[in-house]
């Protein structure tokens, strides 16, 4: 069993994020030894190391979908304006324009999930716990796994890559600090949908910006 304990003393030996930590810990069956290598081969301790790094360089980038049809404005930074022309950069942050289309994230990172809005979602999945006739001792740690489902959802550093379903945005962007040697952060974005709010046609949106670009 991975112990928050376990999570925390390999947090200060790596500067690895506590989910990164988990997962590290988890897949080395609780070896912190193999799970500092592991985040080291994974690039996220060397990324972890640079996060505190200012970057202010970058670029803005914009994604057009379906004739007009979804618009994305997102800013991604990194360290230094050569940094911010290294073709592998512009790539990640195309792919990140076209994540934000496909997925609708609402928020950069969980952090800026407002709290009020938090607690309310809570409220509502513990009466629907309530509702499925689960029992009160386990409605808690329920809402939690819930909790984290919808920050994997809204938030887009916690989506899954649609290019790549296996890795998290979050991970996707520490694999290219690790390679490009700079701190990256995605700092805002704006999405904007023709017709939003009035009501239309459900689409799958993820699906044709797939198609579009060949996955």
């Amino acid at each position: 069993m991975i112990t928050a304990e376990m999570v925390r003393q390999l947090r200060e030996r790596t500067g690895a994020g506590m989910m990164d930590c988990k997962k590290a810990l988890t897949e080395t069956n609780g070896d912190e030894e193999k799970a500092v290598e592991y985040l080291r081969e994974k690039g996220i301790a060397k990324a972890a190391s640079k996060a505190g790094r200012i970057a202010a360089e970058g670029l803005v980038e914009s994604y057009i979908h379906g004739g007009g049809r979804i618009g994305v404005l997102v800013e991604v930074n990194i360290e230094t304006d050569f940094a911010a022309k290294n073709e592998e950069f512009k790539q990640l942050v195309k792919d990140i324009a076209m994540q934000i289309a496909a997925s609708k994230p609402e928020y950069v990172r969980r952090e800026e999930v407002p709290s009020a809005h938090i607690e309310n979602e809570k409220e509502i999945l513990r009466a629907q716990a309530r509702n499925e006739g689960k029992p009160e001792k386990i409605i808690d740690k329920m809402v939690e796994g819930r909790i984290d489902k919808f920050y994997a959802e809204k938030c887009l550093m916690e989506q899954a890559f649609i290019k790549d379903p296996d890795i998290t945005i979050d991970q996707l962007v520490k694999e290219k600090i690790a390679h490009i040697g700079e701190n990256i952060s995605i700092r805002r974005f704006v999405r904007f949908e023709r017709g939003e709010g009035i009501e239309k046609k459900e689409e799958n949106f993820a699906d044709e910006v797939m198609k579009q670009i060949g996955g």
